[in-house]
């Protein structure tokens, strides 16, 4: 009887509470195994995501009226990075932040793309003249108004492409002079319930510049509509003269704009394109200057009216890389290629492709939602 009972209290400690301590360190194996499963999935989602935005697409907000009125200050784009071909990384970063490794730099290439940049295409790219490596510059968003080997000229605030007048695009707007008749006062309400663009500033729709005279912004189609008011005496582009020096401008960052007066007129320039040998002039030496030296990486020193590259006198350079003009819609109110110069194919990001949200201060604008990009 005492070896059964002794027995049966072994079995019961073997058994069942022997049994509770498996079945726990089981749990604790499969929570564990749980936990893992989920870190391993939340890792390969953060990567996949990463490599995602790198190659395929990104997502970028607004952040100036630059564009208006085709893009708004709170839109939100999907740009894709396959149009033209993705950039490989250029540096060791952590995702979705321009965070990265100082001093490394990764050799770059670009993967085939779909197509080349074709003139009037809405492109993200990062700034030329930042001192940072290119990756890490921040993006911008402007309309590619010419592409490599475009000839292009600036007169009178209208564009001209290889001779002939740019295409029509219905968001391009422009500062006009409005001079009204004696006695009427021209308020914020009727132009922004017209279709003007905002002026900037402290200014909303209308900057008052003396009596019965304002600047607005208009695009073309908004600007014949006003026009045709029975109170209007005149509508004018506001413009400088070509050869009046606008001091904000041929000051403004990089050398480009040292070639000219103000951003409302500028010669004939050919877009480089690579392969192309361009003569040096002490004339154009500015145009050329942050291309040779800056984007691709040369040493330049003056001698009168010779120039030594990388220890070799001449007065020609070859091309390395194709470049673009860029240009904002919003004319009057962007800084764009006709400040700081051409854009380098290297610093180009992707193409401009959809709103997929838009917020105006915190209120959504439904009616942008998807809205395809043109």
């Amino acid at each position: 009887m005492e070896e059964e009972k002794k027995a049966t209290e072994e079995t019961k400690k073997s058994g069942f509470f022997g049994r509770g301590k498996k079945d726990k360190a089981e749990e604790e194996k499969q929570a564990k195994s749980w936990l893992r499963e989920w870190i391993d999935a939340l890792v390969f989602a953060f990567f996949a995501a990463a490599i995602l935005r790198s190659l395929i697409f990104g997502s970028y907000k607004i952040p100036t009226g630059s564009m208006e009125q085709d893009l708004l200050i709170g839109d939100f784009l999907i740009v894709s990075n396959l149009t033209y071909g993705a950039r490989t990384p250029m540096a060791v970063c952590i995702p979705f932040t321009q965070i990265c490794l100082p001093g490394i730099k990764i050799p770059s290439t670009r993967l085939p793309g779909f197509r080349d940049v074709e003139r009037n295409d809405i492109i993200v790219f990062n700034i030329p003249w930042e001192a940072k490596p290119i990756s890490q510059k921040t993006n911008y968003i402007k309309r590619a108004v010419g592409v490599a080997g475009d000839t292009l000229e600036l007169r009178d605030k209208i564009l001209y492409i290889n001779g002939e007048r740019e295409e029509y695009h219905e968001g391009v707007q422009r500062f006009y002079t409005l001079a009204l008749k004696e006695g009427v006062r021209l308020s914020n309400a009727k132009m922004e319930s017209v279709g003007a663009g905002t002026i900037g500033g402290n200014d909303r729709y209308v900057r008052t510049m003396g009596n019965n005279l304002y600047q607005v912004n208009l695009t073309d189609d908004v600007a014949n509509v006003v026009r045709n008011w029975p109170e209007v005496d005149s509508l004018d582009f506001y413009m400088f003269d070509s050869d009046e020096p606008v001091f904000p401008y041929v000051n403004s960052k990089g050398n480009f704009s040292k070639a000219f007066y103000n951003h409302d007129h500028f010669s004939e320039i050919v877009i480089p394109f690579e392969g192309q040998e361009i003569e040096l002039t002490n004339q154009n030496w500015y145009i050329y200057q942050d291309l040779i030296e800056r984007f691709e990486n040369n040493t330049v020193t003056r001698e009168g009216n010779d120039f030594i590259i990388n220890g070799e006198r001449t007065n020609t350079y070859t091309i390395k890389q194709d470049y673009y003009f860029a240009m904002g819609d919003n004319r009057d109110n962007s800084e764009d290629s006709r400040f700081w110069g051409f854009v380098p194919r290297d610093h180009l990001i992707g193409k401009a492709f959809v709103v997929w949200m838009s917020l105006d201060g915190m209120v959504p604008r439904f009616n942008r939602i998807l809205h395809v990009i043109d």
